[in-house]
């Protein structure tokens, strides 16, 4: 049992003075199998405690069903986890994470009332916000550490301050933490900037503060906000994300380490963000929209001490020497990681995306097809993905045309990547990164789109936007209001696809549709691995089943980080959905990481 506390100028554990020193670790984007070996390295970089996000759209993918039997969402076991190897714990549940997770861990079937406002006292937002925020605290409330658990601090909402300025939102979410059992203190964190702290906060919570750089000069914007209690870097940026078609953030371990040192010798707590980034597996990345859509890459390496496959990197080295000054660090040494297997196997050509679809709608029989969403719906007016219940990934639209001569094919806009068929033959790709909408199509009988969710944006006024195709649709100007569509779950269709289960092969030529590519490898052991991309256009890949999360040539990332979980000993399997074509039909496992050029 002990006790945690705001003190005059420093944060109390049994009525001594505590410093946090804390770094950033999703669970979600670490395969469980890790999160021991992840927690113990950060330890023997001198962290005492350990700072995740609760994703809401993870934890309840559709409205009241929460996920209780998926191991890697397990917040609980992670907890507990972190408290075996001796440290603390800090709890961000949201109900807004950001993170560039898709959507900012906002539920798209929020989006079913089209007045909903997100992140304000509109009641529609937060009755079911309050509904995620009491089952993710009834796991944490029994981890606390006036319970004997890790838990000593609780985030309501994330930097709120630069989103807007409902108190009466704030004070509600404060309320149900409250009543939940949390009784740590409650912290918030938003950037020393304008009135975003001030705008962010109530007086009842502790602010804390994200930044990367003046360290002294922010941490003196965070006292002229709150005159009292301890400093808290609440985020202290040692990296930065990436996004596909630009080049790898890095900063310089140096620089880096001399901006904490700063903050320690301040006498302030930190959360470094993040210790160790992980991987956006499956279709969980989020995107930036300013103007410009940017959707963010599988690596959430963050250029991070630990990186995204688990070893000890430059930073690491540099940040513990740091630490060292100022706390105990473990006389321990990191053990070296294993040598990847390398070697390479052909990929052999599967059906299309959409003969596999048929394929499943026939093995689930019609009747079971059409309520599970494999089938073929007819629409009066073009849906969106929403409209439909899909949430993530791809889905296929359909309908009649009758033009003897090229026409222009246009959408009011395109969410996110859409490539068009005209009778069975593909003419084009739209997407939003380029402001596409329209593009001129053949004579023909039949359009076909299939639209890609490249990830919903995280931060800023377009949280909660619509995804798939936006109407009006026209042709030549005339309107097009008669549309099928057909949902493409494609981690069912990885399973009926699974190497050894094709159904009949395409007859189109290779990248005229989306198509499923297959290898067979074999290890003496569970290891991890490191598939390159190069030569692959565009898609998704698998192994195992498990979603391993987007590739594509426009970099930087060129390898996909396949964890030691998802491997075993023997036979795997490598599934492979290609969206446009594979200039290199062979999968290659290299030694280590590619994660693109720098700036440099």
């Amino acid at each position: 049992m002990g006790r945690f506390e705001i003190g005059s100028d420093a944060f109390l554990l049994d009525e001594q003075p505590f410093r946090v020193i804390s770094g950033a670790m999703h669970y979600f984007r670490v395969h469980p199998a890790q999160w021991r070996e992840r927690i113990r390295l950060a330890r023997t970089m001198g962290l005492n405690t350990i700072e995740t996000y609760v994703p809401w759209n993870a934890h309840e993918p559709e409205p009241g069903v929460f996920v209780t039997d998926d191991p890697r969402l397990g917040l609980r076991r992670f907890l507990e986890l972190i408290a075996e190897e001796g440290m603390y714990a800090i709890v961000r549940p949201g109900p807004y994470i950001c993170a560039e997770w898709d959507g900012g861990g906002l539920p798209a079937w929020l989006l079913a009332d089209p007045d909903l406002r997100m992140r304000t006292s509109d009641p529609r937002f937060l009755e079911p916000a309050s509904r995620f925020l009491r089952h993710v605290l009834a796991q944490v409330a029994p981890l606390q550490v006036d319970n004997g658990g890790p838990v000593i601090l609780v985030q309501v909402e994330n930097e709120y301050g630069a989103y807007g300025r409902d108190k009466e939102y704030l004070k509600a979410l404060t309320d149900v933490t409250r009543e939940s059992g949390i009784t740590v203190p409650l912290i918030t964190v938003d950037q020393p900037a304008d009135d975003m702290i001030a705008d962010g906060s109530l007086p009842e919570l502790h602010k804390t503060a994200s930044f990367g750089s003046h360290a002294a000069e922010r941490l003196a914007h965070l006292r002229e906000k709150q005159p009292t209690g301890p400093l808290m870097c609440g985020e202290f940026w040692c990296g930065w994300f990436d996004h596909w078609g630009a080049h790898h953030h890095t900063t310089s371990a140096q620089a880096s380490a001399a901006e904490l040192d700063a903050l320690l010798a301040a006498g302030a707590s930190v959360n470094i963000y993040m210790v160790h980034g992980g991987t956006n597996f499956g279709f969980t990345n989020g995107a930036n929209d300013k103007g410009v859509y940017q959707p963010i890459t599988t690596s959430y390496d963050y250029d991070a001490p630990i990186d995204e496959a688990g070893r000890p990197t430059e930073k690491f080295w540099a940040f513990r020497d740091v630490i060292a000054k100022y706390a105990p660090v473990p006389d321990v040494q990191p053990a070296d990681a294993a040598a990847a297997p390398v070697f390479e196997v052909p990929l052999r050509g599967g059906a299309d995306v959409l003969t596999a679809a048929d394929a499943l709608a026939a093995e689930r029989g019609s009747a079971d097809a059409a309520s599970s969403g494999t089938a073929w719906t007819s629409h009066t007016a073009l849906p969106t993905m929403e409209d439909l219940g899909v949430y993530r990934g791809l889905l296929a639209y359909r309908t009649s045309i009758d033009t003897d001569a090229p026409a222009l094919l246009s959408f009011a806009e395109v969410r996110d990547r859409a490539i068009v068929l005209v009778d069975g033959a593909r003419v084009g790709v739209l997407a939003r990164e380029r402001h596409e909408s329209a593009l001129v199509i053949p004579a023909g009988r039949e359009v076909v789109v299939i639209v890609e969710d490249e990830g919903r944006v995280d931060y800023g006024s377009r949280i909660g936007e619509r995804k798939g195709l936006i109407g009006p649709a026209t042709l030549d100007g005339v309107a097009l209001d008669a549309w099928d569509t057909l949902e493409l779950d494609v981690d069912a269709l990885v399973d009926t696809t699974a190497a050894g289960t094709d159904p009949a092969a395409t007859s189109l030529a290779p990248g005229m549709l989306p198509t499923f590519h297959h290898a067979e490898f074999e290890l003496a052991e569970p290891a991890d691995l490191f598939l390159s991309t190069d030569g692959w256009g565009k898609g998704l890949a698998w192994v195992n089943g498990f979603a391993l999360g987007r590739y594509w040539s426009a970099g930087p990332q060129h390898t996909l980080y396949v964890p030691r979980g998802a491997t075993r000993s023997g036979s795997n399997d490598l599934v492979v959905l290609e969206l446009d074509a594979l200039a290199a039909p062979t999968a290659r496992f290299v030694a280590g990481l590619s994660l693109g050029h720098t700036e440099e």
